[in-house]
């Protein structure tokens, strides 16, 4: 507004900022004319004027903000029908078995029969069977999802207590049996305002076809003829009380999910960022859930100085998930492992030794430089990226090309070094992936080598001889020991317990599709017996 304001001085206007303009209007003590007064003009126009094309600006602010278009995702995660009924069967076998954990407060009341009143108190509440025969659940598009549980019943017992004039005070148990019970709830998905997921009660409905009450000790002939009367009461708790309980625990699930670390550690070099960039999109047969997937240095968040690039996740339900991972995700990787300073590697003289790297292999491919009455010393090898590495996924291949420097000694028997040559290195390599415990294996194989001589202490014949040696040295010893660190992985979803079943790469022009099943793991290791329960 204030570049609005100088624009205006230029165009021979009066030269009065809306800013000035409205603070002058809206603050109550600030020097200046009274609120019916403009610059000493007795009028209310200019005034009027001002105001009015600040509320226009901030109108235009306001739209310009709603419709700024989103980042896009580095990440991209789709559950499908499939999945969400694998997770619904899961679900509910896990919420039968915290059913029977569940523990309940004591609660009383008083109930008039006739001319009898009754004061009760029910304690130790504990449901003892629970079945929920008829499960279903679906995706409600541009809300979330909803979950319907039809004809469940349930047998809860209690330690009842009960005092009328009649009979004095009198205790004993009680069995509740609940039936024809019909919930039906609706979860809204959405994203907070730090990238978590939310997940809040949208609407809940229940409705319980019979409530049965039987009471057993104390003077229980005449409780029996006195329980029918206690189906009421509890009808009407269990009407008000199930759907605030559930929404009480769909926000102890909210809860958790905004304490769910969106930054998980992959290594002792780098994290990665699996924050929502946008609230989930929920179709009819599937949901979306758009994640940020930036790998940053540890203790350095800084955004890499370039941005995903749009794609999209094929029109397939066959497996339960789907995760589609830009090329964005791997150049961010191979930026953040750069300035880490992890593509900075030394073979030293124990490796050395373990991949019998030593001068005598000269031999073969630089005649000048090893006799053969020279004893062999091992050969130390240093190599230090001079830019990240980059990735490239095309049909079918995934491509890593590097551009470093390199310097090689001969590590001599008294253990001091004598400088063989020192270059400028660029390599290209493929990389296989594979998947293994939710994690993306990575492993290289050298294709391509190609080397420019900065300085030596010896006069090489010819570069490809050198090129040979390179090629030998990084495929026998450089490879492996990169190889031995991709193979602890690269972490693909946070899921808790579950494990990726039959995963399936496929690669694209700027991003990898990966679909897959689900199978989920119990805590106490009884996953067999939950699974044959579903």
């Amino acid at each position: 507004m204030v570049a609005l304001a100088a624009g205006r001085r230029r165009k021979g206007c009066r030269g009065v900022s809306l800013f000035w303009l409205a603070r002058r209007r809206l603050s109550p003590h600030g020097p200046g004319p009274a609120p019916d007064r403009c610059l000493g003009v007795p009028r209310r126009g200019l005034c009027d004027k001002g105001e009015k094309m600040l509320k226009t600006w901030y109108s235009f602010l306001l739209c310009w903000l709603s419709l700024h278009p989103e980042a896009n995702p580095g990440l991209k995660l789709r559950i499908t029908q499939k999945g969400l009924d694998y997770g619904r069967r899961i679900g509910m076998e896990l919420l039968k078995q915290a059913v029977l954990k569940e523990t309940f407060p004591s609660w009383s009341g008083q109930e008039s029969f006739s001319i009898v009143k009754v004061n009760y108190v029910i304690s130790r509440l504990r449901i003892n069977a629970v079945d929920f025969p008829e499960t279903s659940a679906s995706f409600i598009p541009d809300t979330g999802i909803s979950l319907s549980v039809a004809h469940a019943s349930a047998v809860v017992s209690a330690n009842w207590r009960m005092n009328t004039w009649l009979l004095s005070k009198d205790q004993g148990g009680i069995t509740v049996s609940i039936s024809g019970m019909f919930i039906s709830v609706i979860f809204k998905v959405s994203r907070d305002s730090t990238g978590h997921l939310s997940v809040l009660l949208h609407n809940c409905q229940l409705s319980i076809n019979s409530v049965k009450v039987k009471l057993n000790g104390g003077s229980s002939w005449i409780y029996n003829f006195l329980s029918g009367y206690l189906e009421k009461p509890i009808h009407t708790k269990l009407d008000k009380n199930l759907c605030l309980n559930i929404k009480y625990k769909i926000q102890m699930v909210d809860a958790q999910l905004r304490k769910h670390k969106v930054l998980s550690q992959i290594d002792a070099f780098a994290q990665i960022d699996y924050s929502l960039v946008s609230s989930p999109a929920v179709f009819k047969s599937h949901i979306n859930l758009d994640l940020k997937g930036t790998v940053y240095p540890v203790g350095n968040h800084t955004d890499p100085p370039f941005v995903p690039a749009p794609f999209t996740l094929p029109n397939q339900g066959d497996s339960m998930l789907y995760l589609g991972v830009s090329n964005y995700v791997l150049r961010s990787a191979s930026l953040a492992y750069y300035r880490a300073g992890a593509f900075n590697i030394t073979i030293s003289k124990e490796l050395a030794t373990t991949f019998n790297l030593n001068t005598a292999l000269f031999k073969d491919f630089v005649p000048e430089f090893a006799p053969s009455d020279v004893t062999a010393c091992p050969v130390l090898l240093k190599l230090m990226a001079t830019s990240p590495p980059a990735v490239s996924f095309n049909a079918d291949r995934c491509i890593l090309q590097t551009t470093g420097c390199v310097e090689v000694f001969a590590v001599l028997p008294n253990s001091t070094t004598q400088h063989i040559f020192t270059g400028n290195l660029t390599a290209s390599a493929r990389a296989n992936l594979t998947i293994t415990k939710q994690k993306l294996i990575i492993s290289l194989l050298l294709k391509r080598l190609q080397f420019s001589l900065l300085h030596s202490t010896l006069g090489f014949s010819e570069m490809s001889l050198v090129e040979n040696f390179l090629s030998y040295a990084l495929r026998s010893a450089v490879i492996p020991v990169i190889n031995d660190k991709l193979g602890k992985g690269f972490p693909l979803l946070n899921l808790d317990h579950t494990t990726l079943t039959g995963p399936v790469i496929k690669m694209n022009q700027g991003h990898l599709v990966i679909s897959s099943d689900v199978h989920y793991n119990s805590e106490e290791g009884g996953d067999e017996d939950l699974h044959s329960r579903c």
